[in-house]
């Protein structure tokens, strides 16, 4: 027996698992404070549900079998072709714009490397139901917010339009049929550079490979025009604050995307993007039978904590955890911990009966900062950190943790 994780899923330790939390924490409080309501769905879709909305290569990488009913099915590859069938089965019962927030596990069958695993946690906001260019400068805004709550100061939200770049193919004669594929290959760019894409254009056979090259040429030099739905944003969002750069090579590559498109880019962290999004008025109607439209981003949410990590934004931050350790060496332990606790006070009760020293090596350990020790009749505060102990009360134990 291996007595280890698969290849690509991880367990968190509590040091790990608490950091997690504390980013959930954050950005749940934050998507709430904009009108979002949370939503959960099963991990488990019908295969059909799933595919057809992601491409060739997302297809690839979906976890793909048959339960023990016989029944095709596929594991969650992310969380917005999900909400797309809870809108088209619940259209009814759900007020729109329906503003939703949605934290939960996808799978994806990746090649494993830095940043990139097999199980993941995504962190979704979408509105569904409006068209207007507001409801995108919305999810820009609660993308903004959400960095800044977390302690990001430098950061860049890089956008572009889908719907322009189907108008550049569409004058430039690129039927629609590779379309998708000349997306996917743009999407490439600043990893591969021009050369990379056009050995990627070589690959679809029927294009024609030097009009697709002066398409993205051309492409390059595009501004958004006034009066458009791209230049309402950008407007809208400078007055705001929002740090939007207009990236001309942005094409993000999953299919359903059909304007308004973003990636997040924080200063200091070379990784990758960690947040990206956009607008995706016809996914919802393959199910509803009818146009819905519909904004909404997403954040890596394991790239936002190695983005923190590297940037030391935990530094400082309270993480939450046992504040103190009540040593179990007097009878009215295990009551004065219970007190401590009605006091909002997060207080541990060493359950084993061992000697002073390996409850305080214990605490050390543990990183509690606190330990409650018993001198008799006297209860003494030691701070771990500092090695000082001071007497005091049961009263005054709340305010000098905190």
């Amino acid at each position: 027996m291996k007595v280890q994780t698969l290849k690509g899923f991880r367990d968190f330790l509590p040091k790990e698992a608490r950091k997690r939390q504390f980013v959930i924490d954050t950005l749940r409080k934050v998507f709430e404070s904009y009108g979002f309501e949370p939503l959960e769905t099963p991990a488990l879709e019908y295969e059909e549900v799933l595919m057809g909305k992601y491409g060739e290569e997302g297809e690839k990488l979906m976890y793909k079998f048959e339960d023990l009913g016989g029944r095709k099915v596929a594991l969650r590859y992310d969380q917005t072709v999900p909400l797309a069938r809870v809108v088209a089965q619940y259209g009814n019962d759900l007020p729109l714009p329906f503003k939703r927030y949605q934290i939960q596990p996808v799978w994806r069958a990746e090649n494993t490397q830095k940043g990139r695993y097999r199980e993941f946690l995504q962190v979704d906001a979408d509105i569904v139901g409006s068209s207007s260019y507001l409801a995108d400068v919305e999810i820009l805004s609660l993308t903004n917010t959400s960095l800044k709550s977390l302690g990001f100061k430098k950061f860049r939200i890089k956008f572009n339009s889908r719907e322009v770049l189907f108008g550049k193919m569409k004058e430039a004669n690129i039927s629609e049929v590779f379309q998708p594929q000349v997306i996917r290959a743009l999407d490439k760019v600043d990893k591969i550079g021009w050369e990379g894409v056009e050995k990627e254009l070589k690959k679809i056979e029927g294009l024609d490979i030097n009009i697709a090259m002066v398409m993205f040429r051309l492409w390059e030099t595009t501004q958004p025009v006034e009066g458009d739905e791209m230049n309402k944003i950008w407007k809208k969002s400078t007055e705001m604050n929002i740090p939007l750069e207009w990236k001309l090579t942005l094409a993000r590559g999953l299919n359903y995307y059909t304007g308004l498109i973003f990636e997040v880019e924080i200063d200091g962290y070379e990784a990758c993007s960690i947040a990206g999004g956009g607008r995706y008025d016809n996914l919802i109607g393959m199910f509803a039978g009818k146009d819905i439209p519909a904004v909404g981003f997403a954040f890596g949410f394991d790239r936002l904590i190695e983005a923190m990590d590297e940037l030391k934004l935990f530094d400082g931050k309270d993480l939450g955890g046992t504040e103190i350790l009540v040593t179990n060496v007097n009878p009215k332990a295990s009551q004065i911990a219970n007190e401590l606790r009605s006091k909002n006070i997060n207080a541990e009760l060493y359950v084993d009966e061992k000697d002073l020293d390996k409850q305080l090596r214990y605490a050390d350990r543990c990183s509690i900062p606190y330990v409650l020790i018993f001198d008799k009749d006297k209860l003494i505060l030691k701070d771990m950190k500092s090695g000082e102990q001071s007497e005091v009360t049961l009263d005054q134990l709340p305010d000098v943790i905190r």
